[in-house]
């Protein structure tokens, strides 16, 4: 049996509360993988987190952890994320064959299974959900993802035709940030943490952030996307089953032949504002 550690980012708040019903849906329903390690990361000052919180995390066997980030960086979309999985990865080396990174807004509905690369790859992923800023595989690359190419390092042959969860067309590779099964020891989310780190400042991204917001929202799944093409060849990466990370949220917009007939059919789904909606 693999070794998972399963961790994610938390903050006070409602991502706070959602970090918790992850990790007791793991113990509740992950079946053999249920004991394994759930690391919960915040960023620096933890004190902020309630009696209450703490007192469920202590009984879902679930480990508060700390990590250091410039405040500064917080303030740029979703790149606490890059930096918590990299504080993950580091402490996951040696401890498991993979680390389970996964978004708060999660819930884990049976055994992980199909979590793990069939093959035993280092890599297992899923697709994005939406093109958005992608790049359609039948037209040229464009100056973004170009840019995103050069900067981390992709070399030529490396791309290959996917396609987006919900979309039939054929995109670049664009793998989705908020799940990631890799093999700690390779590294990948130190190297993503150093890239976004190195890119995030680079006055060469300005003009696309100014032209159209949605490449500032989702540079770090560029910047992911990159560094995945850079540091694996095409056998390392495993795309996994669709009832992985389903969006729950998406259900009317997904392909009918795919899309569940129960909850129960699924492994894990990502709900995001389903419930508040």
């Amino acid at each position: 049996m693999a070794k998972l550690v399963f961790a994610f980012l938390s903050s006070f708040g409602r991502s706070e509360n959602e970090s918790l019903i992850l990790a007791e849906s793991i113990r509740a329903f992950a079946g053999k993988y249920s004991a394994s390690p759930i690391w919960i990361f915040m960023p620096d000052n933890m004190a902020g987190m309630s009696q209450e919180s703490r007192e469920r995390l202590e009984s879902a066997g679930a480990e508060l952890m700390e990590y250091r980030i410039d405040p500064a960086i917080l303030k740029f979309p979703f790149a606490a994320k890059i930096y918590a999985s990299a504080s993950a990865e580091a402490l996951a080396k040696g401890q498991a064959d993979y680390l389970v990174w996964m978004d708060t807004h999660a819930l884990v509905l049976n055994e992980p299974n199909l979590m793990i690369p069939e093959k035993g790859q280092p890599l297992g992923y899923r697709p994005v959900d939406h093109t958005l800023i992608g790049s359609r595989y039948a037209e040229p690359a464009d100056e973004f993802w170009s840019l995103i190419y050069r900067e981390c390092g992709v070399p030529g042959d490396s791309l290959f035709p996917m396609t987006s969860s919900v979309e039939i067309f054929a995109i670049r590779p664009y793998f989705n940030a908020g799940f990631l099964s890799v093999n700690p020891d390779r590294g990948l989310c130190d190297k993503w943490r150093d890239n976004f780190d190195r890119l995030y400042r680079e006055s060469k991204f300005e003009a696309f952030f100014s032209r159209d917001v949605r490449y500032r929202i989702f540079l770090h799944q560029a910047v992911l996307t990159g560094t995945i093409l850079a540091e694996f060849e095409r056998d390392e990466m495993a795309e996994l089953s669709h009832r992985v990370n389903y969006p729950l949220h998406m259900h009317g917009i997904y392909p009918p032949d795919r899309r569940p007939g129960y909850l129960n059919d699924l492994i894990s789904v990502r709900y995001e504002t389903f419930f508040r909606e």
